[in-house]
């Protein structure tokens, strides 16, 4: 993810190697199972996942076209290095109960291809604006399901990509897969037309979970597809897995984490169910009475992180494990790990360029976002214009705060005279009220408070991190102000 002050990268940099020290002292303490104080300050408790700070909610429709254009231009002029684009298909073939992603379900694959054209058209659009040498190092597509396009149009989309950017040779190109919508040709394509990583949904391998999800998906089929994948030559996998569904135990869920481990991704992003049914309308279809509860749930999250830990597996942060000599655990030891809407991130602090409806680019200090719906986005880009519909541009106040957040959200170490450096503030004076606020994560061994630094323990980047880097959010200042966001635990 891009940032205005290259100074700021450089506080995860440098300070990695002290940050970790603590960390790895820690980790017999990783978890804590069902330890009733981190359940009493965290169980209630909301907080944003800090993809980006300030987060989407803050964006302002006062923000148009000519807003993001004009940071896009001006980051041209600047030659501000290379870009990672990303490309969002929303169409769905069935409805996934427990999903909040923007997607359209259909059955009709003819309603994809106007909305493919448009993807390319807006690429045009946004293209001519970047003069001098700008290369795409980083392309993902994500969903929804974006192999529910056609292999035709799947072509003509990444013919779109090539025609409108400089591709780099070595460019990191992913792709989200429901194991269900390819075959083995399917995947050959992909392979052909560059595709090199893939994540795969699984979410729960537990007959129960998926029926009531409405998810059904064999441990067969996506060992096929895995398998598949391999042979033709991506180079790395991740598994979505989802804690926290109706009718799931300990030991449910753990017979469906032995049975990835059996097959090794090289990733896996272990995400806790968010339950908002008044945002998510399909998430009314789960019966609130067959959700675990808290105490389960931290049973749940705990048995898993075991059984990764003991694999073998590294943990990045937030959710995320990876093999030891995978790329992403290499960045965060090496303290190189950055955050963007995808997640966790090995590129640089690359301008994001992000397509299609609900899309949200970074350019320089500011978001754009295009309009929602898919008819809404079409239709702007038939006009001929950006379908940018909102947006925020950060202050310096702002800047401050997401070097401090993401250095929290990736390394778990914040380095006070760095944050000094880069943005000509006192740290104790700036934060008072956040680091006085912190003091009861202190109590409870989830944070340390150095005169040099913040240092999150193992359990509490495992447990609390959201909590811990949500102190430095201005924008909530109250409990109130967190009930859009989802729980921590």
């Amino acid at each position: 993810m891009s940032e205005s002050m290259q100074a700021s990268d450089n506080t995860v940099k440098l300070h990695a190697t002290a940050g970790k020290s603590t960390v790895e002292s820690d980790k017999a303490s990783r978890i804590d199972g069902c330890d009733p104080t981190v359940l009493r300050h965290a169980k209630d408790l909301r907080a944003p996942r800090y993809t980006s700070y300030p987060t989407a909610d803050q964006f302002v429709e006062a923000y148009g076209p000519d807003d993001y254009l004009r940071h896009l231009m001006s980051r041209t002029r600047a030659r501000s290095g290379p870009l990672s684009v990303y490309v969002h298909i929303p169409f769905c073939k069935s409805q996934c109960n427990f999903c909040g992603c923007n997607k359209v379900v259909t059955q009709y694959p003819e309603k994809s291809l106007p909305y493919v054209w448009r993807l390319i058209d807006e690429m045009s659009l946004i293209s001519e604006h970047l003069h001098g040498s700008r290369r795409l190092t980083q392309l993902h597509w994500g969903g929804g399901t974006p192999t529910f396009l056609s292999m035709r149009e799947i072509s003509a989309l990444m013919n779109g990509v090539r025609s409108q950017f400089d591709v780099a040779e070595s460019a990191e190109i992913s792709i989200e897969i429901d194991p269900r919508s390819v075959d083995a040709e399917k995947i050959e394509m992909l392979a052909e037309q560059g595709f090199n990583r893939m994540s795969l949904g699984v979410q729960d391998f537990d007959d129960q979970v998926q029926h009531a999800i409405n998810r059904v998906q064999s441990v067969e089929l996506t060992r096929s597809v895995l398998d598949r994948a391999r042979a033709v030559g991506f180079e790395s996998t991740n598994f979505d897995l989802i804690y926290g569904l109706p009718l799931q135990t300990v030991e449910s869920y753990a017979r469906t984490v032995d049975a990835v481990l059996d097959m090794r991704p090289e990733r896996i992003a272990l995400y806790n169910y968010a339950h908002m049914p008044s945002r998510f309308p399909a998430q009314r279809l789960i019966k609130d009475e067959q959700l675990p509860s808290p105490e389960q749930k931290m049973e749940i999250f705990a048995m898993t992180n075991e059984k990764l830990d003991d694999a073998g597996y590294v943990y990045i942060g937030m959710d995320h494990f990876a093999i030891p000599d995978d790329e992403l655990a290499t960045a965060y030891k090496t303290g190189l790990l950055q955050r963007n809407f995808q997640g966790y991130s090995t590129q640089p602090e690359n301008d994001l360029i992000a397509l299609g409806a609900s899309a949200i680019s970074q350019i320089g200090a500011s978001y754009s976002q295009n309009s929602r719906g898919v008819n809404d986005y079409i239709d702007r880009i038939n006009q001929g214009v950006l379908a940018t519909n909102r947006g925020f541009e950060l202050s310096r106040d702002d800047l401050v705060r997401k070097a401090v957040i993401m250095a929290l959200m990736c390394q778990g170490y914040v380095d006070k005279a760095a944050i000094e450096l880069a943005h000509l503030i006192k740290f104790e004076s700036y934060f008072k009220d956040e680091l006085i606020a912190l003091e009861a994560m202190v109590t409870t061994g989830d944070v340390e408070l150095r005169d040099e630094a913040i240092v999150v323990t193992e359990r509490g980047r495992r447990q609390t991190l959201r909590l811990i880097a949500s102190q430095f959010d201005r924008f909530l200042q109250n409990k109130a102000e967190r009930g859009n966001y989802s729980q921590v635990l």
